[in-house]
């Protein structure tokens, strides 16, 4: 059984992001906001990049989503 370190905060772990109830990535906080890791092939356009909110990444997602299927 693994013990969690006691001082590990939420905002440390990373989340999940999901366009149409699919996870495509997650998210990291960082120094420079949250950095977005591509799980799905659709979502690889958005690989890498920095956003300042979790819902501007969650936009971008679904973005890449949508043009990655058209």
């Amino acid at each position: 059984m693994q013990e969690r370190n006691v001082d590990e905060s939420a905002s440390d772990r990373p989340i999940v992001i999901e366009v149409r109830g699919e996870p495509v990535g997650v998210i990291v906080n960082g120094d420079a906001g949250f950095r977005f890791l591509a799980v799905r092939l659709p979502a690889f356009a958005i690989d890498g990049e920095t956003f300042e909110s979790i819902e501007a990444a969650q936009r971008a997602a679904a973005e890449a989503v949508f043009h990655a299927e058209t």
